[in-house]
C-alpha cells in the first residue's frame, strides 16, 4: 500500500470518527424530569436503568418534589422539561392559562391494583359505618381540597347516590396526619396510600372500607410539558415519549397479570430491585404499592374532562378552562 493510500485511509478514519462523535453529542439532548420519589415514576426508573434514554439519545436528568403543584410551577418556570404527575385542581387552573400541556397518561386507579384505601376508624366501624352507602354525614380526612384524594372521594360519591355536600371533608395536609387522626377517632374516615394503611389495618388501628381501583376506577397520573416545549422542542418531546412508552410497557408488563389485574410476573424481580435501587425503600415496601401503569400511555380524555367539569362544580377551578386547551392532541393517544 502506498504512502498516499495511507493517509487517504488515515484522513477517512478521522472523518468518520469526528463525524460519529459529532452526532452523538448531538443526539445526547439534555431532558430534566420532576417527579416525587414513588412508586408511580417506575416507568421512568425502568427505562433509565435498562438504557432506553440512552438509545434514543436523551440524557435524563431527575428532580424531586414534594408535591404536584410544585412540578406544574416548576415547568412553566423553565426549571424542567417535563413532569410526571397527578391531576389536581391546581393543575388544572394553571393548565387553563395556556401555560401547560398533557402530553400523555400513564397511572390509574385499577381493579386489583390495591394502591389508594378508605379506611374506617375503629370508633365509626362499632357505630355501623361498614360500607360506603354509610357515608352521609361522615367526616373524611383527604390530603388537600382539589387533590386526587378530594377527587376519587368525589367518584364515590357518585357511585353510591350520596350528597358530597353531606360529608364532612377534613384537609389534613399529608398522610401520616390523615393515619394519625384515624388511630386517634378524630375523624371516621379517610383516604391513605397502602403503604400507610396496610400496616394499620394490619395492627387493627383502622378498617378497611375497600380500594378506589376496586370502586371507582379513574386516572390520576398524567406526563406534561410546558406549552413552548411542545411547540418549538416537538423531536425531544417525541424521543422522550418513546422512552417513557418503552418503560410503561416492561413496567406494565412485570406487574400484570393476563386478565389485568395485579400480579407479579417474570419481570417483576429485576423491576422491585430498580425501584428499591431508586426509592431507597425494600422490595417488599415497594411492591406493596405498585399502581396500574399504561402500557402505551394513553390518555383517558373521557375521565379528564368529568375531572374537569367536577372541579368546575365543586368551585375549584375556572370557568373558562376547557380540556381542549390542555390536552395536546399533537402528542396524545387517547384510551378507547
Amino acid at each position: 500500500m502506498t504512502d498516499n493510500q495511507n493517509r487517504s485511509r488515515f484522513a477517512c478514519a478521522l472523518l468518520c470518527g469526528l463525524a460519529l462523535i459529532g452526532a452523538s453529542s448531538a443526539q445526547a439532548e439534555k431532558a430534566r424530569i420532576g417527579f416525587q420519589r414513588t412508586a408511580l415514576q417506575g416507568p421512568v426508573y425502568v427505562a433509565a436503568d435498562k438504557g432506553y434514554f440512552a438509545a434514543e439519545g436523551v440524557e435524563p436528568e431527575f428532580v424531586l418534589f414534594d408535591g404536584a403543584e410544585p412540578i406544574a410551577v416548576a415547568i412553566v418556570s423553565g426549571d424542567i422539561d417535563f413532569g410526571i404527575t397527578g391531576l389536581t385542581a391546581a393543575f388544572y387552573n394553571l393548565a387553563g392559562k395556556g401555560a401547560l400541556k398533557i402530553v400523555a397518561g400513564y397511572a390509574s386507579e385499577a381493579p386489583g391494583f390495591h394502591s389508594q384505601a378508605v379506611a374506617v376508624s375503629n370508633k365509626a366501624w362499632e357505630a355501623g359505618f361498614k360500607s360506603f352507602a354509610d357515608m352521609k354525614g361522615r367526616s373524611f380526612g383527604v390530603t388537600q381540597f382539589g387533590s386526587t384524594y378530594h377527587y376519587s372521594l368525589g367518584l364515590l360519591a357518585e357511585k353510591y347516590h350520596v350528597d358530597l355536600a353531606s360529608i364532612r371533608i377534613v384537609a389534613l395536609q399529608s398522610i401520616p396526619n390523615i393515619a394519625s387522626a384515624l388511630t386517634g377517632g378524630t375523624i371516621e374516615a379517610g383516604l391513605l396510600t397502602a403503604p400507610a394503611a396496610v400496616p394499620m389495618f394490619e395492627k387493627g388501628d383502622a378498617k378497611l372500607l375497600g380500594w378506589t381501583g376496586d370502586e371507582v376506577p379513574w386516572q390520576p397520573g398524567i406526563v406534561i410539558t410546558s406549552s413552548k416545549t411542545a411547540d418549538t422542542r416537538g423531536e425531544l418531546v417525541k424521543h422522550f415519549l418513546r422512552v417513557f412508552k418503552r418503560g410503561a410497557r416492561d413496567f406494565y408488563d412485570a406487574f400484570t397479570g393476563p386478565d389485568g389485574t395485579r400480579k407479579d410476573m417474570p419481570g417483576a424481580k429485576e423491576d422491585l430491585a430498580i425501584l428499591a435501587k431508586r426509592m431507597n425503600q425494600s422490595e417488599d415496601q415497594v411492591r406493596g404499592a405498585i399502581l396500574h401503569v399504561e402500557p402505551e400511555a394513553r390518555l383517558d380524555v373521557k375521565d379528564v374532562l368529568h375531572q374537569i367539569a367536577w372541579y368546575k362544580a365543586q368551585g375549584f377551578i375556572k370557568s373558562d378552562v376547557s380540556g381542549d386547551d390542555i390536552i395536546d392532541k399533537r402528542y396524545v393517544v387517547p384510551l378507547p
